[in-house]
């Protein structure tokens, strides 16, 4: 039986593993499911049709699932979905999904959330994702696996940020930061690879090399972003990483974002 602390109210719905543990003053309402090893620390409320995976710890005055911040929602039923091992600091925010998206908020496996983080409706978190203190994600925004988010971030609407790209703190983001970046200002600009966290993650010379030709290309010739792809393609050979850069550049909604042309040629 889950270990309950007596101030903590959960509703008789509710389905906790035998082994999660609920601290005081948490609210635990119908509908929510929890998976083994996830600790509430305290203060914690969670509602909707809310599913936490396995070994999270999820830490005081944190909010899962509430109604999203949509002037359409009106009830509808939608939810969150929640993977195993994620770090969920102080006073987050996590809301259900609305039917201007697919009805559900998605966050994976193995991600560390500071405190004050905010992920709105309908948002599609990947895993092994770093979110600093205070980012915070518009609706409908997504954000692949190994990505880093500086603190006091704000993410527009339906903006992607990619696999291992790095958005500096401070920093206003109204398009698509691609794959593998460095993004940073108030209205973001790129500048070049993220060569330290490809490094950690152990990318080879070889691929690090092929990808800061490849951002030449996009982003530092006086070519069309069109005429600039082709080229890589016939140019670089074509990857797992040259794939992905190619395929999320030809998937963008709300354009690329550019370089700040000051900035110094990559070495």
């Amino acid at each position: 039986m889950a270990d309950i602390h007596p101030t903590a109210i959960v509703h008789e719905a509710a389905v906790l593993a035998d082994d999660v543990s609920v601290g005081p003053y948490c609210i635990i309402g119908d509908g929510v499911r929890i998976a083994s090893g996830t600790r509430l620390l305290s203060n914690v409320i969670i509602e909707g049709e809310t599913e936490i995976g396995e070994s999270c710890t999820i830490y005081p005055f944190t909010s899962i699932g509430l109604p999203p911040q949509d002037l359409k929602y009106r009830g509808e039923p939608t939810g969150v979905r929640i993977g195993d091992n994620n770090i969920i600091r102080e006073y987050i925010t996590i809301h259900r999904g609305s039917v201007g998206g697919d009805g559900l908020t998605e966050i994976g496996d193995d991600n560390f959330l500071m405190a004050y983080v905010h992920i709105a409706h309908d948002c599609k978190i990947g895993s092994r994702i770093i979110m600093a203190n205070a980012a915070t994600l518009a609706g409908h925004v997504r954000v692949e696996d190994f990505a880093v988010i500086g603190g006091i971030v704000a993410i527009h609407q339906f903006t992607r940020v990619g696999a291992y790209a790095m958005v500096g703190g401070f920093s206003g983001v109204v398009q698509d930061i691609p794959p593998y970046t460095v993004a940073s200002g108030p209205r973001v600009k790129l500048y070049g690879l993220n060569v330290v966290g490809l490094k950690r993650h152990g990318f080879s010379e070889e691929t690090i090399s092929e990808l800061k030709k490849a951002y030449r290309i996009l982003f530092r010739e006086k070519l069309t972003l069109k005429e600039a792809m082709k080229k890589v393609q016939e140019e670089l050979p074509y990857t797992e990483e040259i794939a992905r850069l190619i395929e999320f550049i030809n998937a963008n909604r709300r354009g690329i974002c550019r370089p700040d042309r000051r900035a110094p040629e990559e070495p």
